[in-house]
């Protein structure tokens, strides 16, 4: 074999080495990636659950207040009504007949409905809370599905890099052997 061959056999040889060297580095890097892309969707993953629990108070909290402001105000129109009766009372009008009965009826009721306009408001207060920490609950989900398949993806890229290395390992060998004994020319 003459000098010039050998050169660009050795030559062919470390071409091939180097490839397949880069080759299990960008395989690893793949890996490496995925995983870290998987840590970070867990991290997304953990501040969702963080915000649904949130949510979650946030709701119980809206019903609380809700309670609170229905109980006051209830406090309020039995006031309302007491008032009514002392003036009624103080003009001489039979607080238990007639108009004296209707107005205190009418107030009662009304106060009844802003009553319960107060709980219903409170309670689709919370459902928004509910439904918001539904989605973050949802959205932490969708995160960890997605750091696995990211993490999958790093370890098939790191195999498919390793196939590769074998491949080019095999190809370059094969390239050498005819260029030495010239085989298929």
């Amino acid at each position: 074999m003459e000098k010039g061959s050998a050169y660009a056999l050795a030559l062919a040889g470390i071409g091939g080495t180097i490839q397949a060297i880069g080759g299990l580095k960008s395989g690893n890097a793949a890996e490496r990636q995925g995983l870290a892309q998987q840590a970070a969707s867990q991290d997304e993953a953990g501040l969702a659950d963080y915000n649904a629990a949130v949510a979650e108070l946030q709701a119980a909290d809206a019903i609380a207040r809700g309670t609170e402001d229905e109980q006051r105000f209830r406090s309020r129109v039995r006031g309302a009504i007491g008032a009514q009766r002392a003036g009624f009372a103080a003009s001489n009008i039979d607080v238990n007949y007639g108009t004296a009965v209707d107005v205190q009826a009418d107030a009662a009721f009304l106060g009844e409905l802003d009553a319960l306009t107060i709980r219903s408001n409170a309670a689709r207060e919370a459902w928004g809370f509910k439904v918001q920490g539904e989605n973050f609950t949802r959205a932490g989900q969708i995160s960890r599905k997605e750091g696995a398949a990211f993490a999958e993806a790093g370890r098939a890229n790191k195999t498919a890099s390793r196939w590769g290395v074998v491949s080019s390992i095999v190809g370059t060998a094969g390239s050498m052997l005819a260029a030495k004994y010239g085989f298929g020319g």
